[in-house]
């Protein structure tokens, strides 16, 4: 009987095992065409197999035989979708993507907080930027792009180069994250742009207002925070390539990412490559200290730049744990158009006409190399958050060698090194010790080294440490009244080094003797800081208004161009001297918002009161340094006031309305310049926009064309030597479609845009060029081609 038994055992296993030889798996995922999200529950049918997607868009088939399977994919509110699989062995990351149905289908309640709701029930004043707006506003740097929202500008230098300014406060007053980490360069500068990809990012957060609560010192005005990536679906392959030309500039770029995931594991990479030439003005002559300079072609001769990107992240997610380790590299070269470096040599042998793409003395070069590591380990109501940094930015500024004063001709064209070496640590707990409290305590420390080098001096090495701890909780006190509390306390030291000139300058004794000596620029000096942050808010919800309130202390210290610089800022024109006795600075501020949200028509108002103790600012002196006029750093009071006015509706559901006005007043209440505003403050600017979307036809989908009219006022409240500038009127339009010309896979995304359209001559008042009476860029075309795969 045994003998039975085993024979009809191993009868149906060889069977089994013969079967299985010639049946395969199919594993993929299943994702909404209209904004790439997984969809769940979609249904997977073919002859005799059959599989349904789980949250993540993924599914599995077994038991699939060798040869070509029809299977048929629907979802609800999408269109049904017929596809045919030739099966030769196992399948792994099969994509398929959903389009929505044409059929409108009824208004359907979705209960559960959403990430709206958790904006609106937090009381600090932030606003999410979604890679939607991103694609949709694109310009030659990313805070060119961000300028649109609402009290957000930019210092601009160039093309290719800017940094943020929130609410007419910049440079080490706004922090930039980036995976978590505070993006560390040389941001004291007026000319030192932001050395990150734009291209990639999905999500971006900023807070507008004081935040050094949750991220330290250089956020007493704001933050511009890029959010990590969303993680991968499983079993999931895609990527797009982006391909990008303009007129202005002649810009060619190229930029192509992909990322993928099996089970645990994923990864995403990413190149960039830019080659632009000088620029265009309205104008063909530039007037500056009395020089005329003759513009070839109206470009503004040495503003080209090259610049290359890599990216690339490795990550691991699984039950209670996720990790992603980014490497980042971004390399640049750009020219300064020369009288941006003083005023031009005069016996220069260098033709700036030659060429509209050579990149000539004076110029740039900048490479940024950085690595961060976030991970997150759930550990029963407790999850334990770490970021780790590490960043290195080498930047050299190159002029022709000439000599200045008692220094004699320089060696070679190098005239500053700048090297820092950033290490980063943060270290939170984020827990609910019951239902209607969220509680996070946490730490952050940085340390940097900073070396020089070059033939030039403005700034010395020194070293620089801060460390915060932070504790924070976020009370619902009804499910629509939140309370947000938080107090903070960092300690920073910043350890200067004596640096003498490479050159001997004549100095005149007591006794009426002459001696020549090398000048001493900077001492080793050791100073330190510690300071208070807090921060309480309230936020309430009623029916379809919120509220906000917000009062804050925060803090920044002082930087070493502030204590320790002692040199001629020839990008500025001007000798920089800095002060050992500077204090931190403490700044106060409320902040309040209202927005009100129906289906088809928003207002928003977000006002602010700021009240500086003791502002940094670089002041003009009436001494001289060889011709050159004194800058020193000291400190005022300073009052502020302003905000932000925002207002949209839906017209006939094609056609979008947007309003905004912005706004911010600013009085020195102490100290020399007691009475007058402050560098680089934004004047009153509002913004009509008018989106209209065409209905699909043939292979054009959504198919959108936008108008943006800004209307600025004129700068008239100005701190000397800075000069007025005059009100101007803006349009920038776009057209944006999606070509659905390949019937599998996603449909390519085609963007036109064309800004100033009227190649209007103005000055924006928080540019850098402004300053040596260059307006801003003319009539710019530019073309944007998105292939995604």
């Amino acid at each position: 009987m045994s003998h039975k038994i085993l024979s009809i055992w191993l009868f149906f296993s060889l069977c089994s095992i013969a079967f299985a030889q010639d049946s395969f798996q199919i594993k993929g995922y299943v994702i909404h065409a209209r904004n790439i999200e997984p969809a769940e529950g979609a249904t997977i049918i073919g002859e005799k197999l059959f599989s349904v997607s789980s949250s993540t868009g993924a599914f599995t088939i077994n038991n699939v035989a060798k040869g070509v399977h029809t299977f048929t994919v629907s979802h609800i509110g999408c269109e049904i979708k017929t596809i045919s699989v030739d099966v030769k062995s196992n399948i792994e990351g099969l994509k398929i993507v959903l389009k929505e149905h044409n059929t409108l289908l009824g208004e359907i309640e979705v209960s559960g907080k959403t990430k709206e709701r958790e904006i609106l029930e937090t009381p600090v004043i932030t606003q999410s930027v979604s890679k939607a707006f991103l694609d949709r506003n694109r310009e030659n740097s990313l805070m060119q792009t961000l300028s649109k929202i609402p009290g957000v500008s930019t210092i601009n230098i160039g093309s290719g180069q800017s940094k943020p300014v929130i609410r007419g406060l910049g440079f080490n007053r706004v922090a930039v994250v980036q995976n978590g980490i505070k993006h560390e360069a040389q941001q004291w500068g007026n000319d030192h742009g932001l050395e990150i990809d734009q291209q990639g990012i999905d999500n971006i957060k900023i807070i507008k207002g004081p935040a050094s609560l949750m991220y330290g010192s250089d956020a007493i005005a704001g933050v511009v925070d890029i959010q990590p990536n969303k993680m991968p679906l499983q079993n999931s392959f895609d990527g797009e390539v982006n391909i990008l030309g303009e007129t202005n500039n002649d810009l060619l770029g190229v930029s192509a990412g992909i990322t993928s995931r099996k089970d645990e594991w994923f990864y995403r990479s990413r190149l960039t490559y830019r080659d632009y030439g000088d620029y265009k003005v309205p104008v063909d002559q530039i007037n500056y200290e009395n020089y005329i300079f003759n513009l070839h072609d109206n470009n503004l001769r040495n503003t080209a730049g090259r610049e290359a990107n890599a990216s690339l992240g490795i990550g691991y997610a699984a039950e209670g744990v996720k990790s992603e380790t980014v490497f980042s590299n971004v390399n640049a070269k750009n020219g300064f158009f020369a009288n941006a470096h003083g005023l031009e040599v005069r016996s220069s042998s260098i033709d700036y006409d030659a060429s509209n793409r050579d990149i000539d003395l004076p110029y740039h070069k900048v490479n940024h190399f950085k690595i961060t590591n976030n991970t997150s380990l759930e550990a029963g109501k407790h999850t334990l958050h770490f970021d780790f940094g590490y960043q290195n930015n080498n930047r050299e500024e190159h002029s022709e060698p000439v000599p200045h004063g008692y220094m004699p001709t320089p060696p070679d064209t190098k005239e500053r090194v700048f090297i820092k070496n950033t290490y980063s640590l943060n270290m939170r707990d984020a827990f609910k010790p019951n239902n209607l409290n969220d509680m996070v305590f946490g730490v952050n420390m940085e340390y940097q080294n900073n070396n020089i080098g070059g033939w030039g001096f403005l700034i010395p090495e020194y070293n620089r440490f801060i460390v915060g701890v932070f504790a924070y909780n976020q009370l619902e006190i009804t499910s629509n009244l939140h309370l947000l509390s938080g107090l903070r306390y960092d300690f920073g030291v910043v350890n200067t080094k004596a640096y003498n000139d490479w050159y001997p300058s004549r100095v005149n004794n007591a006794e009426g003797s002459t001696s020549y000596i090398h000048l001493q620029r900077s001492k080793n000096k050791i100073i330190d800081f510690g300071s208070v942050s807090a921060s309480l808010g309230v936020s309430y919800i009623k029916n379809k208004t919120s509220y906000k309130v917000n009062v804050g202390r925060s803090f920044r210290m002082p930087l070493s161009n502030e204590l320790a610089s002692d040199g001629v800022n020839y990008h500025m024109y001007r000798y920089e001297k800095g002060n050992l006795n500077l204090d931190p600075e403490i700044s106060y501020q409320l902040d309040l918002a209202i927005n009100h949200n129906v289906k088809s028509f928003s207002i928003g108002v977000s006002p602010f009161v700021n009240v500086f103790q003791n502002y940094i600012y670089l002041n003009p002196t009436s001494s001289y340094y060889e011709t050159i006029q004194i800058y020193e750093y000291t400190q005022a009071k300073v009052f502020r006031v302003g905000g932000e006015f925002t207002a949209s509706t839906t017209v006939f559901n094609n056609l979008q309305l947007d309003a905004s006005v912005e706004y911010v007043y600013s009085k020195q209440n102490s100290g020399a310049k007691k009475g007058f505003t402050l560098p680089f403050s934004p004047p009153l600017s509002g913004m009509l926009s008018a989106n209209y979307q065409f209905k699909d036809v043939s292979f054009l989908k959504k198919t959108q064309v936008i108008a943006d009219f800004r209307m600025t006022a004129e700068q008239e409240d100005i701190v000397p030597p800075e000069e007025k500038t005059n009100g101007y009127q803006l349009l920038n339009m776009s057209f944006l479609t999606e070509l659905d010309v390949f019937k599998s896979n996603l449909p390519l995304e085609i963007r036109v845009k064309l800004n100033n359209v009227f190649d209007t001559k103005y000055f924006n008042h928080t540019s850098f060029y402004r300053l040596i009476d260059v307006p801003e860029a003319g009539r710019n075309m530019s073309l944007s081609v998105t292939i995604p795969f």
